[in-house]
């Protein structure tokens, strides 16, 4: 049974920092493409981030270009978002997801068959 926990979540100001971790447990994490998306009051879920199985290839949303970093830890079966210079248009529920072997990241959310229990992020101006 695959199990999917997310943390990192909180409230934070403009222009400060958060780090979100993902964690998978019962899968063969290395060999899984993970993403982040987040759903915002009122909009669609938004493809946030990226990275292939492999780790060769990651993509980010225009919106978060050089201000977002993802990566991942094999070793610890944990994907992260670092997220710097937040902005209040950043506030969201960011939701995590894996798919298996995916060869190329997707940005639609309905390639990807698990997905966390999302973490709010709140950034007040």
């Amino acid at each position: 049974q695959v199990q999917v926990v997310e943390s990192g979540g909180g409230l934070v100001q403009a222009g400060e920092s958060l780090r979100l971790s993902c964690r998978f447990d019962g899968l063969s994490f290395a060999d899984y493409t993970l993403a982040w998306f987040r759903e915002a009051p009122g909009n669609d879920r938004e493809a946030v981030s990226c990275i292939t199985w492999s780790g060769s290839d990651t993509i980010y949303a225009d919106s978060v270009k050089g201000r977002f970093a993802i990566s991942r830890d094999n070793a610890k079966n944990t994907l992260y978002l670092q997220m710097n210079s937040l902005k209040p248009e950043d506030t969201a529920t960011y939701l995590c997801a894996a798919e298996e072997t995916m060869p190329e990241c997707s940005d639609v959310s309905v390639s990807y068959g698990y997905w966390g229990q999302g973490t709010q992020v709140t950034v007040s101006s």
